[in-house]
């Protein structure tokens, strides 16, 4: 039986992932339109980005903002220890995301005045663009990793958003790097479409790359200890960090309240007064 709590992180994956399809998407048909000239390539590669950058500082205290099934399992797969995504989560989330990805295309076509779903044409299938997905996906995967990793969640946001900027406009392949939208991506015949016979090439290589990533996360950064009790849940790197400043100010607190209570506990006398007594006249 599914709970509000899991029912809310599933429809924030959703959500996520199909408000960021509609902009990849929508930016891409966009691009197309006359008279942008040279701005169309800038606006097609920062529109996602910062999409991105806003989604996850919103929806990581939710869900942990994942919006991507690689990511998702690795998240799974880096906190299996503890502070982790659990094994049903691992399931549902990137049926959540594939479902989000799939809507945000039919909107993004929607508001160009398209066919809801439609067919992309453009075949994309090369070893030099498996290549650049596969890099792009590894060092995506090191940067969420590896910030989860040394306690540094709360720079996720401009972190992930600037390699998503790097990885667009640097790699060949555009930087898919997501096996969700990339799905979402072949049901709109636009500039960022994909057909649907390259979709299994890409993902194919996005998970080869994940895979490289994580292992460059484990060379760099070692093994990662084992999370407190209680601490798992489906976080991601920024929902971490909030929990875990969340923790220390807890911790603060109640050695705040054990000092004032020691201060004033019975059968101790009170501290002397530093200050010089008043004179009173009579």
């Amino acid at each position: 039986m599914m709970t509000t709590a899991l029912f809310r992180r599933l429809a924030a994956e959703a959500v996520g992932t199909a408000v960021l399809a509609a902009v990849l998407i929508g930016s891409g048909l966009r691009a197309a339109q006359p008279g942008l000239a040279g701005s169309a390539a800038v606006g097609a590669v920062l529109a996602p980005a910062l999409a991105l950058g806003v989604l996850l500082t919103v929806l990581a205290p939710v869900s942990g903002a994942h919006l991507n099934p690689l990511v998702t399992a690795a998240v799974w797969w880096t906190g299996r220890r503890g502070g982790g995504p659990s094994g049903r989560e691992l399931v549902c989330y990137p049926v959540a995301q594939l479902a989000g990805a799939v809507a945000g295309a039919a909107v993004a076509n929607a508001m160009f005045g398209r066919p809801l779903l439609e067919v992309s044409g453009r075949r994309l299938a090369a070893g030099p663009l498996w290549l650049a997905e596969a890099v792009a996906t590894g060092v995506l995967l090191l940067v969420v990793c590896g910030l989860r990793h040394v306690g540094r969640g709360r720079w996720a946001p401009v972190a992930v958003a600037g390699w998503a900027v790097a990885a667009c406009w640097g790699t060949s392949s555009g930087a898919f790097a997501n096996p969700a939208v990339t799905a979402g991506r072949a049901l709109s015949d636009g500039a960022a479409g994909i057909a649907p016979g390259s979709v299994p090439g890409f993902v194919l290589a996005q998970c080869a790359g994940a895979a490289a990533g994580l292992l460059l996360v484990a060379l760099l950064f070692g093994p990662r200890a084992a999370a407190p009790d209680g601490a798992a849940g489906p976080v991601g790197p920024v929902a971490a960090a909030g929990r875990g400043g969340q923790g220390a100010a807890r911790k603060d607190l109640a050695a705040s309240r054990a000092s004032s209570s020691a201060s004033t506990s019975p059968g101790r006398l009170p501290e002397p007064s530093s200050r010089p007594p008043q004179r009173i006249d009579r």
